[in-house]
């Protein structure tokens, strides 16, 4: 004997493509993904420069920037 589910199953769209959700577990709000994002360390824009290159390179004459 089968019954039927009294709520169908939902999904959400996402980038690889559409995904069903565990019943009971609520989908992730733009808000909630906002959230995590402006909770995150940040990070550089533009690439770093090593250590190396500058006041610490090694070349660089001490005595000179004193």
């Amino acid at each position: 004997m089968s019954t039927r589910d009294p709520f169908p199953p939902q999904s959400e769209p996402t980038p690889e493509g559409e995904q069903t959700l565990v019943p009971g577990v609520r989908p992730i709000a733009t808000r909630d993904r906002l959230s995590l994002l402006m909770d995150a360390p940040m990070r550089p824009r533009a690439p770093q420069k090593p250590p190396e290159i500058g006041l610490f390179d090694g070349e660089a004459d001490q005595r000179k920037i004193q």
